[in-house]
């Protein structure tokens, strides 16, 4: 696999597993015959990005977006240049309310994946204009597993879980060992229904301060 190391190692075991086998010939097969997004060598971008070891926070989406020139690996993230999606612009607008930081002008959240914040969605692919088109291929159990191996092998996670699919992972992580903070998604048809004014940012810092680490930079 041609992912991070130490991320190489942590999974090792998984990727040798039936599923993963057959789902990386499924993805193989979708990429030669149609538009996929992100490109192919950004699947893993957000375990590039990101190291096991450097990992405080973990933040969930569902599905890459599906537009072009949008996706590259990281959840919720476009690369510069690139028009703030709805769900993007309403995290910034609460990083600005919650920390008085002034709204970026890049939406490339790479700047936090290299501070540790790692942005994960739960399907990795996705075909061009076809949201969903590779969920419940395989993508969901790699990536349960990873939420699982992190909160096992890791302690003093902040675990960012936004909307109802992001908040039925929070089975996967053991009390009392992290931070899980739930709320409503920040897609405009959720995010005045408890994603603005959440403070999960304010409240993420707080935490990993308490727990001996170094905050983020949002």
């Amino acid at each position: 696999m041609q992912i991070e190391s130490s991320w190489k190692e942590v999974l090792k075991d998984e990727f040798k597993k039936p599923y993963f086998t057959e789902l990386r010939e499924w993805v193989r097969e979708r990429y030669k015959s149609t538009i996929v997004y992100p490109p192919a060598k950004q699947i893993f971008n957000a375990f590039d990005l990101c190291p096991f070891d450097n990992v405080k926070v973990v933040i969930l989406g569902q599905d890459p977006y599906h537009g072009p020139g949008q996706a590259h690996g990281l959840c919720f993230s476009v690369l510069e240049g690139v028009p703030f999606p709805p769900s993007l612009q309403n995290i910034f607008k609460e990083i600005q309310d919650d920390l008085k930081k002034p709204i970026p002008k890049s939406g490339n959240l790479s700047y936090l994946a290299k501070q540790g914040v790692f942005l994960l969605n739960a399907t990795l692919t996705v075909e061009k204009d076809k949201a969903g088109s590779h969920q419940n291929k395989g993508w969901e159990i790699f990536t349960d597993a990873v939420i699982s191996t992190l909160a096992e092998k890791k302690s003093n996670l902040v675990f960012l879980l936004w909307g109802s699919f992001a908040g039925k992972k929070e089975i996967l992580i053991p009390p009392n060992k992290h931070l899980v903070l739930k709320s409503a998604h920040p897609s405009p048809l959720s995010a005045y229904r408890g994603f603005l004014g959440n403070k999960h940012f304010s409240k993420t810092n707080e935490y990993l301060i308490s727990a001996g680490k170094q905050s983020i930079d949002w």
